[in-house]
């Protein structure tokens, strides 16, 4: 346990990004989120991220970009949670994961782009870097991803006329997304509260509960 402890500590101390003391926790004791480039039930997503126990955030540079389109900024984020933006080619906070700071890790929301990277394998980013080196640790994945059926309808970004948007994603879409129901360690969410019931069959796994409080 101490070991555990010292390297997770030396891994913080290493990555010197974005509030990120190790401090003395247990080994696989937090949430790994990680939010993409999709407005697609964004706010949901993080809402529920609220409600659970020691959650750190992972946001890719789209993510950090496509925020402020939903009324949403990362100094509010970091009120509330641990923040870490991707900000190296390398993905230095995935180190987070080797120091067994990590349970579970949440791709919500994912983007079609995020999908295909991770259905094939690619880790260009730091969500999908985190999804692939989880499976690597046998750490289970879930991810929500955004372009599931032959319609979508997703909130607009701020910046647009309308409140609302209709996509039709493409069959290679929706063939990534079965892709991707095949890699190992990970579960496909497709609605808010098909993520609500995995992360709670989670918590109950780990024998956890949620937040009563999301301040």
């Amino acid at each position: 346990m101490a070991a555990d402890t010292d390297d997770a500590a030396r891994w913080a101390a290493e990555l010197g990004d974005d509030q990120a003391p190790a401090g003395a926790e247990p080994p696989r004791s937090r949430f790994a989120w990680c939010v993409t480039g999709s407005g697609h039930y964004l706010e949901e997503s993080l809402a529920l991220a609220a409600r659970l126990p020691r959650v750190d955030l992972f946001l890719s540079a789209a993510a950090d970009e496509v925020l402020p389109f939903y009324g949403l900024k990362v100094e509010a984020l970091r009120e509330r949670f641990r923040v870490f933006l991707d900000k190296s080619a390398s993905a230095v906070p995935v180190g987070r994961l080797y120091a067994q700071a990590y349970h579970t890790v949440v791709i919500a929301p994912a983007t079609s782009n995020t999908v295909a990277k991770c259905a094939f394998g690619l880790s260009d980013t730091l969500p999908t870097n985190m999804f692939a080196q989880a499976g690597k640790l046998g750490v289970p994945g879930l991810v929500f991803a955004c372009d599931t059926e032959p319609v979508v309808v997703t909130k607009a970004p701020r910046t647009h006329d309308t409140d609302w948007l209709t996509l039709r994603p493409r069959i290679i879409e929706l063939e990534n997304v079965a892709r991707l129901r095949a890699i190992d360690f990970c579960e496909v969410l497709t609605t808010p509260d098909e993520l609500e019931a995995a992360l709670d069959a989670r918590l109950k796994t780990l024998q956890l509960a949620w937040n009563t409080s999301s301040s």
